[in-house]
């Protein structure tokens, strides 16, 4: 798997580099600034990205920018998004198209390196990756006539499920058998009026469309 990593701090930079190297992906270019990011992956055409939020020259929103660019040019690179803090509006822009091979994360997580990790291939695979952070508060936001359709069990369900986690690991996060997962995910559907289907990616798909909406 080849990655590009768009990060602005040095120390972060090599650790990004150091680690996705060990875990035997291959890091293909490293950039410090949004302009010279877009540039690396046009060149190197990586499977993955991994970016921060803020980078120079303003440290406002360049990554968050550079990635929706990427998204639209090309969609078939996966992007895993790094924040120091929770930024609801940059998670609603990354998650407003298509949510397949994404990711938003706090930077607090890189260092549980097998929970970082677990997310990459996530994302990389296909998949979503979104820090629990940030899928809280965009269930807040979100807290309108559907959602209070839920019960606080299937509230739990619904936000692990946005996290990527698939009916296994939903079980083992709360302790519950895998048929009790399943039901709760056949009423949040129903409850939601989203369409039901076998595929968990898509089940998962579906819940981040409704959150991003």
């Amino acid at each position: 798997m080849r990655v590009v990593i768009g990060e602005d701090s040095v120390l972060l930079r090599e650790g990004l580099i150091r680690l996705l190297d060990s875990a035997g992906l291959q890091v293909v270019a490293a950039a410090g600034d949004a302009e010279a990011f877009l540039r690396e992956v046009a060149t190197h055409q990586p499977d993955l990205v991994v970016l921060d939020v803020r980078m120079p020259p303003s440290f406002t929103d360049e990554g968050l920018r550079a990635a929706l660019v990427l998204r639209r040019q090309w969609p078939d690179i996966a992007v895993l998004v790094l924040s120091q803090y929770v930024e609801e509006r940059y998670a609603t822009e990354l998650l407003s198209g298509t949510t397949s091979k994404v990711g938003y994360l706090l930077k607090d997580r890189i260092a549980d390196v097998t929970d970082f990790l677990d997310a990459v291939r996530r994302v990389a695979a296909g998949g979503t990756a979104l820090d629990p952070e940030v899928v809280a508060q965009l269930l807040v936001r979100r807290n309108s006539d559907p959602l209070e359709r839920l019960t606080a069990r299937e509230r739990e369900v619904l936000g692990l499920m946005a996290e990527g986690r698939s009916n296994g690991g939903v079980a083992t996060a709360l302790f519950i058998s895998e048929s009790a997962v399943g039901k709760h995910v056949n009423n949040i559907f129903t409850k939601l009026d989203l369409p039901l289907t076998d595929n968990d990616h898509r089940r998962v798909l579906a819940v981040l469309r409704f959150l991003a909406a």
